[in-house]
């Protein structure tokens, strides 16, 4: 049985990276497993049980994008406003005309927006008959147009009005979008599989999921990188001071609003007591110090795509903090976890089915900077013991055997090989 797994980017955002372990998982799993991306990334250096295959006439891979920007555009106002939170998914690429489609048994959906999968497309595979799986990275296949509702229900029943729109209407973009995934969706069915819990919860409610399939599996990580390994080695290889408590901040754009890095710099005003120090990751990390006026030194990173470096960032961490205001299940907490740093998070989307609380991290009340700090003073105090049951956590719950056997039970897949032993710290 053949397994096509469809991603837009080869290695951008989260869903990238959690479509490429899962890719490597099955195969090391004896699941002939492939990865078509539409944007591949030539100077990625890629797992070599892995193989890749290039949508068709990439040339032309841009025309979607620019069609579908303009058409949110249009319909926005010719207004910038929150033109990236929404898609709509009337352009894309031919996959179906692929020789990796039409050898496929099983078509995998990830993370497929901007340009890559249109509405069409899809309803030419799932008129296809092969078996469609669709894993949720955020909203957007549950929702009209937004990848993350916030506090708009709309979905629950019809999208309209939508809150993301500068003229929004009783007909607007995420009406017409919502009608079209409806119509999309009845032409065959769909098993849709959630990272997280929470997410579960929100699809099920949406009017677009009725009468297909929804169960959870979470992400998998690399675990012959993501592993425990002394901190005052990578500190010394990373020059970061050898006895000084660092904590980690880590984010694609560290500027994003969403990720929540101004509630982690007032939660710090609040332990100026501690002696501390605030590794910080992603593009526009040297923008942090003049986000706040703390007296902690901060270690600006840059934005890392090297996973052994990442891997060795966590390990020098003594926690990582996630003050995120909307998360599905971050690849960042469990790749902390894994090197054996507990994390502290708000309580929001799939955070609180990671991070057990005051065991291997602490739960934090949402938007709650008091609480934050608090939960940074208790982890920092019980670094060692948090630590362990982190990783062994990670172990039990995420690793790739794991996740590829569920993943392979829900193609029709048995599988077999050995487990790896529980890490230590």
């Amino acid at each position: 049985m053949k397994v096509l797994l469809l991603n837009t980017s080869e290695t951008a955002g989260g869903a990238a990276i959690a479509a490429r372990r899962l890719t490597v998982a099955l195969r090391h799993s004896g699941v002939e497993a492939h990865l078509m991306v539409r944007d591949r990334d030539k100077s990625a250096v890629h797992q070599k049980a892995a193989e890749w295959c290039s949508a068709p006439f990439r040339h032309l891979s841009r025309l979607p994008f620019l069609r579908e920007r303009l058409r949110i555009w249009r319909a926005n106002g010719f207004s910038r406003e929150n033109l990236w939170r929404v898609d709509v998914a009337n352009a894309g690429l031919p996959v179906s005309c692929t020789e990796a489609f039409r050898q496929a048994d099983v078509v995998h959906l990830h993370w497929v927006n901007q340009g890559f999968l249109s509405l069409r497309e899809l309803s030419l595979i799932l008129q296809s008959g092969k078996r469609v799986v669709w894993t949720m990275h955020d909203m957007w296949p549950a929702t009209g147009i937004c990848h993350h509702a916030g506090s708009c229900r709309n979905y629950l029943t019809h999208c309209h009005d939508c809150p993301l729109l500068m003229r929004p209407g009783s007909a607007d973009l995420s009406f017409q979008t919502f009608r079209k995934k409806l119509q999309t969706y009845a032409r065959g069915h769909i098993t849709f599989v959630t990272c997280s819990q929470w997410l579960s919860d929100q699809a099920r409610q949406s009017a677009l999921t009725h009468g297909h399939e929804i169960v959870t599996i979470p992400n998998t990580y690399n675990a012959e990188v993501f592993r425990p390994a002394s901190r005052a080695d990578v500190r010394a290889r990373l020059g970061l001071p050898a006895e000084l408590p660092l904590l980690l901040f880590a984010s694609h754009k560290v500027t994003n609003v969403q990720k929540g890095l101004d509630y982690l710099l007032r939660a710090l005003t609040h332990l100026t007591d501690l002696s501390l120090g605030l590794i910080v990751v992603g593009q526009q990390s040297g923008e942090a110090e003049a986000m706040g006026s703390l007296p902690f030194d901060i270690y600006p990173m840059g934005y890392v795509t090297d996973e052994s470096r990442m891997a060795a960032i966590y390990q020098a961490a003594d926690l990582f903090v996630t003050p995120s205001l909307e998360e599905n299940l971050p690849n960042t907490i469990m790749e902390a976890m894994a090197c054996g740093t507990p994390c502290v998070g708000f309580r929001v989307g799939g955070i609180p089915e990671m991070i057990d609380h005051q065991e291997n991290g602490y739960v934090a009340a949402y938007k709650d900077e008091r609480d934050l700090a608090e939960g940074i003073r208790w982890t920092l105090a019980h670094r060692d013991e948090a630590g362990l049951a982190a990783a062994h956590k990670a172990q039990a719950v995420w690793n790739e055997q794991v996740v590829a056997d569920r993943y392979a039970t829900l193609y029709g897949i048995t599988t077999k090989h050995h487990r790896p032993e529980a890490p230590s710290i």
